[in-house]
């Protein structure tokens, strides 16, 4: 009877003991936990064993997720943005701003977009474009209670936004797995459209990997700095793009005011952020576009750690294959990503990748298009490592594990301008593959490189360069690959650099200041 008696004490010590380690590890600061951690802690007892798809009826869906959607409206000094277009253009009809004056006057007076809650202390999810320079941002809680947030981080290549708002005990919405997500389930949008009060639709999931180019358009416009800048030196600014999409296409309705609100399964997880719709009217036609949860999932955590996003980087240019594609290079393989250049200090140089490689897989899923592969690069951080199956040049298949590096990594060399007055190659802002035979049959010429890229706002953007023009003369100097490139940049002699080409609209030839 004593020794029962002393393993029931012992077992009520240790019993103690776990109830106080437990204590004390609640009591660690909530704000010390990341919003993964935080969402697993939360829904700890909710795992049900639910498929993505969910239950067929909404209502459950619906009622957990509306009142964890806010309204968010923001108000801004009027300040002009210059340069115009974009995806400003865009968004000032799906966002739904509010201010008067037209095209004239860039920036609004006031807007008003979506928001998700993530967490109980107020941490909220939204579209970049949302709160992108705001001077105040208000969100209007389910119980109509107006509070004010703060920016904890924002990222225009990915258009997400976290923000955080004083307060306590508010619903939240349970972050699912994107991936999971197939062509075809339903899934319901929540948001604010049209300056309405929280409103649900249905509709399936239309397609995966979306990329629509609207992130794209906006490096292309200029912020009021620049644009003095712009006056002053006639120079644009110099800007890399580094925009991800891979958007979840949807038909369920998505307006004006739905910008940054819910995507959910019929589970009632959040599977995507919604980001923009194709319309030629501004109002839903059947396609809106939501950003994955996954990819997300990344960003948010990097904003509140760091404020900003540490993106990893491969370091490559890449063109994506089809049959068109894969005949002007004549490759025989219509699906992968061409590699057109290479960072010559990027990860994909450290590991043996080289221009004429083709990536055909990512963590062993195939790639048929650039998002397959951004977007999960775009989950990953600087050091990072991600595992790349290779069709070499020689026709050899390599499984490659690349180490990611950070942005510096991905600068393309410059030619050495300090004993010339020549551009340099990164200053063009564009991409490069050899002119196959057919082309060069095809133009008449002898020597060429294919513009495969053109990014906004840098040289080429600003002289109207389109993807598929043969370069054939830089500085009059005849070039077939980047090299010759880079090598007859630099030999400009009276400080303007002279570019000639071929495309089917004919001749061109242009020049300008190679400072």
């Amino acid at each position: 009877m004593k020794k029962i008696g002393l393993i029931a004490l012992a077992a009520s010590f240790i019993g103690g003991a776990a109830a106080i380690g437990a204590y004390k590890l609640l009591e660690r600061p909530t704000d010390s936990f990341t919003l993964a951690d935080r969402q697993k802690t939360m829904f700890a007892s909710n795992v049900t064993g639910v498929s993505s798809a969910g239950a067929p009826d909404f209502v459950q869906a619906a009622s957990a997720v509306s009142p964890a959607v806010v309204h968010i409206k923001t108000t801004y000094q009027g300040k002009s943005s210059r340069g115009g277009g974009g995806m400003e253009d865009m968004f000032e009809q799906f966002f739904g701003f509010g201010g008067g004056g037209g095209r004239a006057q860039r920036q609004p007076q006031a807007a008003s977009g979506s928001g998700v809650i993530l967490t109980p202390d107020g941490y909220i999810v939204t579209n970049n474009h949302v709160v992108d320079k705001a001077d105040k941002i208000e969100v209007i809680l389910s119980n109509r209670r107006k509070v004010t947030a703060r920016v904890i981080g924002k990222d225009a290549n990915t258009d997400l936004a976290l923000i955080k708002v004083d307060a306590t005990d508010l619903p939240y919405v349970k972050m699912g797995n994107s991936d999971n997500v197939q062509v075809g389930e339903w899934v319901l949008a929540v948001g604010f459209p049209l300056d309405l009060q929280t409103t649900v639709t249905a509709g399936i999931v239309s397609a995966k990997a979306r990329n629509i180019g609207i992130l794209n358009r906006e490096s292309g416009m200029m912020t009021e700095e620049e644009y003095d800048e712009y006056r002053r030196t006639g120079q644009k600014p110099t800007r890399t793009n580094n925009s991800i999409e891979s958007f979840i296409q949807t038909d369920a309705a998505i307006n004006p005011g739905n910008s940054g609100g819910a995507l959910v399964n019929a589970a009632g997880e959040l599977v995507g952020i919604n980001a923009a719709i194709a319309s030629q009217s501004g109002r839903n036609e059947g396609y809106g576009f939501a950003i994955p949860v996954n990819l997300a999932k990344k960003i948010l955590e990097d904003f509140k750690k760091f404020g900003s996003v540490k993106r990893g980087y491969i370091g490559v240019n890449f063109v994506a294959l089809d049959a068109d594609v894969a005949d002007e290079l004549k490759v025989k393989e219509n699906t992968g990503l061409y590699v057109s250049d290479v960072s010559p200090n990027g990860a994909a140089a450290a590991a043996g990748i080289k221009t004429g490689d083709i990536i055909k897989k990512v963590e062993g899923i195939a790639i048929y298009d650039s998002p397959d592969l951004q977007e999960r690069i775009g989950r990953m951080s600087p050091g990072d490592k991600v595992a790349l199956t290779v069709l070499k040049a020689d026709g050899s298949t390599k499984n490659i594990n690349v180490t990611l590096k950070g942005e510096s990594s991905v600068a393309i060399a410059k030619a050495d301008v300090s004993k010339s007055t020549g551009a340099s190659i990164g200053k063009l802002g564009a991409s490069f593959a050899p002119a196959t035979a057919a082309q060069k049959a095809k133009y008449g010429i002898k020597s060429g490189v294919v513009v495969t890229d053109v990014v906004a706002g840098q040289l080429f953007d600003y002289w109207g360069v389109k993807k598929g023009l043969v370069i054939t003369k830089v500085n009059g100097v005849d070039v077939n690959s980047v090299a010759d490139i880079e090598k007859a940049l630099p030999t400009s002699r009276d400080g303007r650099t002279t570019i000639a080409g071929v495309s089917d609209e004919g001749s061109v030839t242009f020049s300008f200041n190679g400072n």
